[in-house]
């Protein structure tokens, strides 16, 4: 259907967002950065093992949810602060979830409904859909919320 020039398109934010974390599932774009460190080039999210935080911050970058992709939780989390991101006590469809430390490492991802979270995989080193509490083996620890999903619903 195409989209006639005088007509009046209003994105609805919650429902794109759903689209593009569900559409990542699979993928494997954010498992690799490349940066010189100490003048020499190297893969820093060691090929998907640290891409939580790349993925998730990239999703909220897209549609300027938070100003600019990160590469750790904690600038993820800072970064969504600074930009109306709240916590919540509730889980919501949509929202952020952060996982408590593992092997020294927070994790991010996303709440898609039904107990499901979509976060990138360290074995699998892809982004996939798991149980939101990774079948009760990882607590969450913080749960956020944008109040522009609320709106126009």
């Amino acid at each position: 259907m195409a989209v006639r020039a005088a007509s009046k398109i209003e994105q609805v934010l919650l429902d794109s967002h759903l689209a593009l974390i569900k559409n990542s599932v699979g993928s494997r774009m954010f498992r690799t950065l490349i940066a010189r460190v100490n003048g020499k080039r190297q893969d820093i999210l060691r090929k998907g093992d640290l891409s939580c935080a790349f993925f998730a911050s990239s999703v909220l970058a897209i549609p300027r949810l938070i100003r600019s992709a990160h590469l750790t939780v904690d600038g993820t989390i800072k970064d969504m602060r600074q930009h109306g991101w709240r916590r919540i006590r509730r889980v919501r469809l949509g929202a952020v979830l952060v996982w408590e430390k593992q092997n020294g490492h927070k994790h991010i991802g996303f709440y898609v409904g039904n107990r499901r979270a979509v976060s990138t995989s360290s074995t699998k080193r892809i982004v996939h859909r798991h149980h939101w509490t990774f079948d009760g083996k990882r607590k969450i620890i913080g749960m956020y919320w944008h109040k522009k999903f609320s709106k126009g619903r």
